[in-house]
């Protein structure tokens, strides 16, 4: 009795904590699985949710064929009924995310095709799902609990094959040899994908989800809007149970291993050795949190609540820049809140509510720092960043008889990015290029700025929902149906701090050198300064539109056909509202098979074939929609001065600037007074196709393997490309979005040197660009980009003993442009990375970025006994490609990428190697490939952990140490990949690292369920 007033007082705390929190209200869709197979026709099949009570049936057709859709994940009981009665006893089932189960019946109402299931205590679960053509990893709460997974959803993906971390400068997972910019991320049916830049999702607590799909290809017309990967996860819901429990999670800074710190070599402007480091080796991290949660019926057999909140305490301590001339502390204390609401309405109709907020902010303060004594300095600022926002879902499926079913959802994902501090209106940035670090290290290595660092940022984005899905059985065709609208809301501004809005970059520079603008650095300079000004905003919308139609054919008993037709719209917007780029009838058609080799469910042959587009980011609306104002100003650096930090009051020394040399820079502005100049008349959307084949059997109930063959292609790109000669004149650079080696019109103008003012079309892959010097009349590379991969997978499934998976995938990532980011020289701003910045930067082929030719990955789990139980991961990974860039190239007298900066400019496979200091046209050079200089070694990942449970009936109690990283590797997965300063002048630092793995840490758990 205590127990139960215990549960339902935690219930009814939870209940109030988030329902109090709710508002403003967002709203989701719910993702669901279904059973089907085989029995007696005439029969009734009647399945009942063990948690909830609901019930469903439906009538074995005439051919013997059945099948119940749209089923919460979860356990089911299903029984046979012949006139009213029960035909032999129920039989358990669970009910997999986005699968099928299933599930042949004989006359008896007995399961007959054992062999192609696997039992678990008394549930079925379907091992071979021959109703599905896709490439999916399922995983759910139970099996991660028993693995050393770190808790967030990108580490769960990365159990899949094929699935491997992109730039680590940047983030994101990649998938298929695809860019981190590509995926998509659904939490019950509602999109939670950033849009902005595609980079990132919104967030919530491992505790607060209940299964996971990670789809790697060949996913169903329902799914669009993503040439990667998708991650399909699933909340916890309530029962007729009361439940509730209490999770705390600790990661202590003594738990982690020391990062190991790097020193490598650049050279000044006289050629001198200047050291350039990485310290982490001091940095600090504590982490703890405290979840708590509570289930259960608010009506019975009604109405049922899921409730969690997780308070989180993570503080941070590292040095800001790689001198480690200044110090950083973080911290913050953010809630996170989620709850779930199911109401039954009757056994054909469910309301389904989803609510949660990852709203947080992160405090941090900037600290003088001296490495070689370990003393922190004056504080010299502080910011503070807030992320996050509330979004949900409220969802209606629908049962019309037992062939129609439909399912009606709206929802909004809410994110936000603030950056503040007091230092904003009066101070300036000030950076310190690793060519000055002598003379700056001979300073004292002192503060240079009163700010604490980064841009000031306003940044709301908002998405809208509203979707139907319709299912329609018509005898062997299982119709779907449905469409989509999504409205997609930026609200941004940015701007530099500081009294000018500009940062400044402080450079050592040999006097006669070249700087971006044009200018050469005047005798008697040996430092510059390079001030940059960056101002942009405004309020824009992107609609997305969608409808699909499939149709699932059972051809025969064995054999299934999924034919699909997909038609995407997309449309732009500019702050004023109108359109700018709009994109419609953008048909995907999609094709695959499965053929039930045995008949039973046990074996399976399968393949698809496909077509994916991709949509134009919001980042893309703010940028040339709202205007940008991008000025780049050099000066002669005449010394240092004192000065007094206004916020602080302690001391640094700031920039006396000279004379500027050259004019400013302004060939990065962006105007939006008359677009014609700004995005193609005729833009096409990026897509991809995509071909997969597969087998996959079961040996016995327990074990079953795998083998299938992924072919990918992508054949544009859509991006910001240099045009300086439109009508076959020379004229100032435009840079329009278009889609680069392919056809495109723009406005032209008589004072451009076309013949009449108009529209003009031109053939980008002959013309468009005139080369300074030479001029010669060039155009771009036709994009491509191409993925092969053979994957083989066993998996031995849980038994309430022990489970096993290996896999291993060949793959071969080749093509000129990775995708929407450029991961080589880290720039990620997505849809106007460096790729078409000039001809140059792409008439190379060859292998990219996130080609790692051989994957390896383990995962085991063992119960030695009611008390103890083990658990390990395992990943390799070959390395990455090692790909050169230079700065200029053969029969042009033009920059092609940055001299000052190693991120900015795509760069160019052409080296120089004699008279590189002389005339452009005398130049000798030699050509690389991508890929030439080697790879990056391989990396290895090994996790661990071992559980204690109390063995006490009735009293679930456990603890869970998980080691990540156990072996502490530390291997290099990012390098500098900038060969050149100037034309012949190389960088001593080209393929050292700028990125390693993370060093071993360790994760208590205790987790309390009553």
């Amino acid at each position: 009795m205590k127990g139960k007033v215990l549960k339902k007082a935690a219930l009814g705390v939870a209940l109030g904590a988030c329902l109090a929190s709710m508002a403003p209200l967002a709203m989701a869709q719910s993702a669901t699985g279904a059973v089907a197979g085989r029995a007696s026709a005439g029969d009734q099949i009647m399945i009942t949710n063990t948690a909830t009570g609901a019930t469903r049936s439906v009538t074995v057709g005439g051919d013997g064929g059945y099948r119940l859709s749209q089923l919460p994940v979860g356990d089911y009981q299903l029984q046979v009924k012949r006139n009213g009665e029960d035909v032999g006893e129920a039989v358990a089932v669970n009910v997999a995310l986005g699968g099928t189960t299933t599930v042949n019946l004989g006359s008896d109402g007995g399961v007959v095709n054992l062999n192609a299931v696997q039992v678990v205590g008394s549930r079925v679960i379907n091992r071979v799902d021959v109703r599905s053509t896709e490439s999916a990893t399922t995983i759910n709460r139970e099996e991660l609990a028993r693995l050393p997974v770190a808790q967030d959803l990108s580490s769960v993906a990365l159990l899949a094959p094929g699935v491997v971390g992109g730039n680590s400068s940047f983030g994101g997972i990649s998938f298929g040899g695809s860019s981190v910019a590509e995926n998509s991320v659904f939490i019950n049916g509602l999109n939670v994908t950033d849009f902005y830049r595609r980079q990132s999702f919104s967030t919530a607590p491992f505790a607060f989800f209940q299964e996971f799909q990670v789809k790697t290809g060949g996913y169903s017309v329902e799914f669009g809007r993503s040439t990667g990967g998708v991650i399909n996860a699933v909340t916890r819901s309530g029962s007729n149970e009361f439940k509730g429990g209490v999770e705390l999670t600790f990661e202590p800074d003594a738990f982690r291993a020391s990062a190991d710190n790097h020193q490598f070599y650049d050279t000044d402007a006289s050629g001198n050795p200047v050291p350039v480091y990485y310290r982490p080796g001091r940095d600090k991290r504590t982490f703890s949190k405290t979840n708590v949660w509570a289930s259960g019926p608010v009506v019975k057999d009604k109405l049922f609540l899921f409730a969690m909140f997780e308070q989180r305490d993570n503080r941070t301590s590292y040095a800001t820049n790689t001198m480690a001339s200044s110090w950083t502390t973080g911290e913050s204390g953010n809630g996170f809140w989620g709850t779930k609401l199911d109401w039954n309405i009757t056994d054909d109709h469910r309301l389904e509510l989803l609510a949660f907020s990852d709203e947080g902010d992160t405090d941090s303060t900037n600290y003088a720092y001296d490495w070689a004594t370990g003393t922190r300095g004056d504080m010299s600022g502080k910011s503070t960043n807030e992320s996050g926002g509330k979004s949900g879902s409220l969802t209606y499926t629908g049962r019309f008889g037992d062939n129609f079913s439909v399912k009606a959802m709206y929802g909004e994902n809410n994110s936000s990015s603030f950056v503040r501090s007091p230092a904003d209106a009066l101070c300036s940035q000030v950076f310190i290029n690793s060519s000055y670090n002598t003379v700056y290290a001979g300073m004292g290595s002192p503060p240079v700025s009163c700010h604490p660092g980064g841009s000031v940022i306003s940044h709301e984005d908002k998405r809208e929902v509203g979707r139907l899905d319709f299912e329609w059985a018509l005898g062997d065709h299982l119709l779907r149906f449905g469409l989509d609208r999504e409205v997609m809301t930026t609200d941004r501004a940015s701007f530099y701090p500081g009294p000018s809005q500009m940062t400044y970059t402080v450079y050592s520079m040999t006097p006669g050198s070249a700087l971006d603008n044009g200018a050469t650095v005047p005798a008697g300079v040996n430092a510059v300064v390079m001030g940059r000004k960056r101002i942009d905003g405004g309020v824009f919308d992107t609609t997305a539109n969608a409808w699909y139609i499939e149709d699932n054919w059972s051809v025969t008993p064995n054999l299934l056909l999924n034919l699909g037709l997909r038609v995407d719209a997309f449309n732009n917007k500019t702050a004023a509202g109108s359109s700018f780029i709009k994109i419609d009838d953008l048909v995907s058609p999609r094709f695959g098979f499965s053929w039930d080799m045995k008949g039973d469910g046990s074996t399976k042959l399968f393949g698809n074939l496909g077509r994916y587009y991709l949509p134009v980011t919001n980042n893309i609306n703010y940028t040339f929609a709202g205007g940008l104002t991008d000025e780049y100003t050099y000066w002669a650096l005449s010394g240092w001065s004192p000065a007094t930090n206004p916020i602080t009051g302690s001391s640094y020394m700031q920039p006396v600037l000279g004379a500027q040399i050259g004019p400013v820079d302004d060939d990065m502005n962006v105007s939006v007074g008359d677009l014609r100049q700004s995005v193609d008349r005729d833009l096409d959307a990026v897509y991809q196709d995509e071909a997969i084949l597969g087998f996959q059997t079961m040996i016995n109930q327990a074990w079953s393997w795998g083998v299938n063959a992924t072919y990918r292609r992508m054949t544009n790109a859509l991006d910001d490309i240099r045009i300086n000669a439109l009508c076959g004149v020379r004229h100032g650079n435009l840079w329009p979005i278009a889609n680069p080696g392919d056809q495109l019109t723009l406005w032209g103008t008589t004072a451009m040197g076309c013949a009449q003012d108009g529209w003009v079309t031109i053939d980008t892959s002959r013309e468009g660009y005139i080369t300074s010097g030479s001029n010669r009349i060039i155009g771009y590379s036709k994009p491509k980009r191409t993925y092969k991969a053979v994957e083989f997978q066993i998996d031995r499934a849980w038994d309430d003993k022990w489970a096993f998976n290996a896999s291993y995938l060949w793959s071969k990532s080749e093509g000129n442009h990775e995708g929407p980011v450029n991961s080589d020289t880290n720039y990620g701003d997505t849809g106007m990375v460096q790729h078409w910045d000039h001809p140059a930067n792409n008439e190379r082929y060859g292998v990219l970025f996130n080609d790692h030719e051989h994957q390896i990955k383990l995962r085991a789990s063992y119960k030695f006994n009611e008390m103890w139980a083990v658990g390990g991961t395992f990943t390799a990974l070959s390395g990455g490609p090692i790909t050169a860039f230079g700065v200029t190239w053969p029969d042009e007298n033009l920059v092609v990428a940055s001299y000052t900066s190693e991120g900015s400019g795509g760069g160019t496979g052409w080296i120089c190697v004699q008279n590189c200091g002389g005339a452009y046209n005398q130049r000798v050079y030699e050509f690389t490939e991508r890929g030439a200089f080697g790879r990056m070694p391989w990396t290895y990942n090994l996790g661990a952990n071992v559980t204690w449970t109390l063995p006490v009936e009735g009293i679930d109690l456990k603890a869970r140490l998980s080691v990540y990283n156990l072996l502490n590797d530390q291997e290099v997965i990012n390098v500098r990949g900038r060969y050149e300063k100037q034309p012949g002048v190389y960088r001593t630092t080209f393929g050292t690292g700028t990125r390693w793995q993370s060093p071993r840490y360790a994760q208590l758990v205790v987790t309390w369920n009553f």
